[in-house]
């Protein structure tokens, strides 16, 4: 098909933001399967690891909105490959750090580094897509956080076991700078001035806001930003979203080998099945919320609705866990929990663009800013109640309750059609 005719570039770079957000959390996440050779080799205890993995929360926290208005201001096409060449650099750096505040250090740069890069997916859906893909588009994107789970565990234990950890940095941190080469070159910021983009397609993706748009020289509303009644329950109910995404992630595997004595390897498969479950519902997340936005119009519904119905679903289903003891029914309900928590992270993606369309990564940064405070609170507080209780049952039940909040929030305050004339 030639470029006259083409008209699905867009899903192209739907692909690479995919394949970046992929690499993304194996490399933010890579530290954590070599646990056992760096304790071997510095002598750390659990609580410095604890720290070592948590700074990256803080570096993170510190650069989200930062990177939200850099994106917004030099445009994703720039921004975007510059971050994921500095945080290869860090993820390489890993492989030659000694001692434990050489690891504090490159684990909390790797998050400052990091930090632009969900406004940058934003941004580009943003301008990319149209109000009826966007949630679709943000799935594809979206969905390699869970595969990541999956396919990071045997990618890194095959390197480590194989040429040892410092290698596995190494090799690891070359493909983000191989991207960050190949987006500059197929990228564009306004697809009307890329060359691999036909007529016809630019014609799918224009939309009235782009028109009318001075993008780089509007000044950022941050009274609209902060106070925004969606906005605000947007990222109260990310909050909620990231102490769950991170409590999965650092605390699954503990609570296998604990609670139901499970081998490590045996954790490693058994938490491939929640993984892959939080996998399809998130995908169906966002065409179910493209659908519904087609059908009706309303971001009320298509998103709103989306978002407060699953995570209810996932509150639920933790509950359930909270109070199961055998293997089959903890698989089961953490996959439905897990998945339900995972489905509406596409529309939160989407309300920052429909509510404030022109400063979509600056509003996102504040989004992903509450995903990472997320990040800080919740494994301090679980590893709290661990060790008050000895099980895992009021960690739950505790992730369950903030969720409820969210799920509260979202009834009351989440109204993505209201003032949407300021996004445009």
């Amino acid at each position: 098909m030639t470029v006259k005719n083409r008209t699905n570039y867009r899903w192209f770079i739907a692909g690479l933001i995919f394949f970046i957000t992929l690499i993304n959390f194996i490399d933010r996440s890579a530290i954590s399967f070599v646990i056992a050779p760096l304790k071997q080799e510095f002598g750390f205890n659990d609580t410095q690891f604890g720290m070592i993995l948590s700074a990256f929360a803080v570096g993170y926290v510190f650069m989200t909105i930062l990177g939200g208005w850099l994106v917004d201001r030099w445009g994703p096409r720039l921004v975007w490959p510059i971050a994921a060449i500095a945080w290869s650099l860090c993820v390489a750096l890993l492989g030659i750090a000694a001692g434990f505040w050489g690891f504090i250090g490159l684990r909390f740069l790797l998050g400052v580094t990091e930090g632009p890069h969900f406004p940058a997916i934003t941004r580009s859906i943003s301008n990319w897509l149209s109000p009826e893909e966007r949630a679709t588009a943000l799935g594809l994107g979206l969905v390699a956080i869970p595969l990541s789970a999956v396919m990071g565990a045997p990618i890194t234990s095959y390197l480590v076991a194989d040429f040892g950890w410092r290698t596995m940095f190494f090799i690891i941190s070359s493909i983000g700078v191989v991207w960050a080469f190949i987006w500059y070159y197929c990228f564009t910021d306004r697809p009307e001035d890329c060359k691999f983009v036909s007529p016809a397609e630019k014609k799918l993706i224009a939309t009235p806001s782009r028109m009318h748009a001075e993008r780089k020289q509007a000044t950022i509303d941050w009274r609209f930003l902060l106070t925004h009644p969606a906005l605000l329950a947007n990222n109260i109910a990310y909050f909620a979203f990231g102490y769950m995404l991170f409590f999965a992630t650092l605390w699954l595997p503990g609570y296998f080998l604990t609670q139901h004595n499970l081998n490590l390897k045996s954790v490693g498969w058994y938490l491939t099945i929640p993984w892959l479950v939080g996998a399809v519902f998130l995908k169906f997340g966002g065409i179910l919320s493209d659908y519904l936005y087609r059908k009706t119009g309303s971001g009320r519904l298509a998103r709103s609705h989306l978002i407060w119905v699953s995570q209810l679903l996932a509150a639920i289903f933790f509950v359930l866990l909270s109070f199961t003891t055998t293997l089959g029914p903890s698989i089961l309900f953490l996959s439905l929990a897990l998945g339900f928590g995972l489905m509406p992270q596409p529309a939160f993606f989407s309300v920052n663009i429909d509510v404030a369309k022109e400063k979509a990564g600056t509003a996102q940064g504040l989004t992903s800013s509450c995903l990472s405070l997320g990040g800080i609170i919740g494994p301090i507080l679980t590893g709290r109640l661990i060790d008050l209780t000895g099980n895992y049952q009021g960690a739950f039940l505790l992730l369950a309750a903030i969720t409820g909040v969210a799920v509260i929030a979202v009834i009351l305050f989440h109204h993505p059609d209201r003032e949407r004339v300021r996004a445009y």
